[in-house]
């Protein structure tokens, strides 16, 4: 009898143990499957809805310190989808993208990849480089900058940091431009259009379906879109136009392109220098600081946490 009680305690010893341990295999497997939920989610989030992005220089000050955190809406334009190991290998990608709920208007800020990572007179994609500016002009304007001021003809909308702009143009007149270390040349680069960063355009904005005619200065002005678009060579044999062999008369953009400019004027890299913008490049809309930090100290700057991005209209 003893031994037939001493025989059932253990199992029911042994039974209890082997339910303990199935018991925490299931907690771990139901955490491990949340875990892995969380992580698809985030990536779904991160891919058709929001990212996030760390802006690492003064270009966009005031609006945007060094150091600031932001939150990027993509539902503005609609998320991409694309194949993102081959862009990562640098190889060519086609880009689509989801359905947009709205539009980009002038003066918001947009995050989008830089268009031109190897050097200026050539478009390509790379994942890791990211840039932050404000839109200036859209699909369909025609935009030129006098005496630094930004403008689109038809619309009385002030574009731009306003304030930076007076300030680039009295170091300009008073001469003092080497002094800020700014480089005045800007896009195209070339003697046919000879344009610097206060005094620019015309320039139209190709829109998606837009036929332009093929003169020597349009091919100047927009070879880099026209040969990222055909991945063909645009070349100049006296006034004709040549893509590859082949001479062209007019021709018809496939892409919307857009002009960025940052807000702090005399220390940013943007469409004044490079040029146009393709629009599927654009990541999206910044709307939110989501959290700043002060580069010098490393303290979070609380009142600007959760501060609206000012996308001016």
């Amino acid at each position: 009898m003893n031994v037939y009680l001493n025989i059932k305690m253990e199992n029911n010893s042994s039974g209890k143990k082997k339910k303990g341990v199935s018991w925490v295999v299931d907690k771990l497997l139901n955490l491990f499957l949340i875990a892995c939920g969380v992580v698809v989610i985030w990536i779904l989030l991160q891919v058709t809805s929001i990212a996030t992005f760390k802006i690492p220089s003064d270009s966009m000050e005031p609006a945007l310190l060094a150091g600031d955190n932001i939150l990027v809406n993509k539902w503005v334009m609609g998320g991409r989808i694309f194949n993102i190991w081959d862009a990562l290998e640098g190889k060519k990608v086609k880009i689509t993208r989801l359905p947009g709920l709205g539009r980009i208007r002038r003066n918001d800020v947009l995050v989008f990849n830089f268009p031109y990572p190897a050097q200026w007179d050539s478009i390509g994609l790379n994942l890791m480089s990211y840039y932050v500016k404000r839109c200036v002009a859209l699909p369909g304007d025609t935009f030129e900058i006098k005496k630094a001021h930004y403008r689109v003809r038809g619309c009385e909308t002030s574009l731009g940091n306003v304030e930076s702009q007076d300030a680039l143009m009295r170091i300009v007149a008073n001469g003092r431009e080497k002094d800020y270390g700014i480089v005045m040349s800007g896009y195209p680069y070339n003697g046919l259009v000879d344009w610097n960063i206060v005094c620019f355009g015309p320039l139209y904005l190709p829109a998606k379906g837009d036929e332009i005619e093929m003169n020597p200065k349009h091919a100047v002005l927009y070879r880099n879109a026209i040969e990222w678009e055909q991945k063909k060579k645009l070349f100049l044999h006296g006034d004709t136009v040549f893509l590859n062999d082949s001479v062209i008369h007019t021709y018809r953009f496939k892409e919307n392109y857009y002009f960025v400019a940052g807000d702090k004027v005399m220390n940013s890299q943007d469409s004044r220098y490079w040029g146009l913008l393709p629009e599927p490049f654009i990541v999206g809309k910044a709307v939110r600081i989501w959290k700043s930090v002060d580069r010098g100290t490393d303290e979070i700057r609380w009142d600007r946490t959760f501060k609206s991005i000012n996308n001016k209209n």
